[in-house]
């Protein structure tokens, strides 16, 4: 494998680790407030609505993991399948720098247009590396 492969690689394990240290912060937030009682589960079984306002910030940062990045890990397996490049490290790293200044904005002051601005970073820097690898596949086709 390439370094420059490895790197990709190492960018989608940091974009997981993104979801996973929010679904660790939702954690320590949810459990205390069901063991002191504050929150009923069924309150919560079919509706986020009676969490407290910082639950919910975490909570929609969590869910927010489960869409752009789920299309970074499509690119990221194919750019890696096709033999990652140095443009490929740099749109995979540059993603992953957006999704945590997302996720930062999300669970902290939940600043709709930063968050904006930080979320069509990443589907731009997202929509340039699916064209890479677009013009890359097109490449190889046209090649032989």
């Amino acid at each position: 494998m390439t370094t420059a492969a490895a790197l990709v690689l190492i960018a989608a394990l940091a974009q997981g680790a993104i979801a996973l240290v929010l679904l660790w912060i939702l954690g320590t937030i949810r459990v205390p407030l069901v063991t002191r009682r504050q929150i009923r589960l069924r309150d919560v079984a079919l509706s986020r609505e009676p969490w407290p306002e910082h639950e919910k910030k975490i909570s929609h940062a969590v869910d927010n993991q489960f869409q752009l990045p789920v299309l970074f890990y499509v690119a990221a397996a194919i750019a890696v399948y096709l033999g990652a490049g140095w443009l490929e490290v740099i749109l995979a790293w540059a993603f992953v720098a957006t999704r945590i200044a997302h996720a930062v904005v999300f669970a902290t002051t939940n600043n709709v247009t930063h968050r904006f601005f930080t979320y069509s970073a990443g589907y731009g820097i997202l929509v340039i590396f699916w064209i890479d690898l677009l013009v890359r596949i097109a490449m190889m086709t046209a090649g032989g």
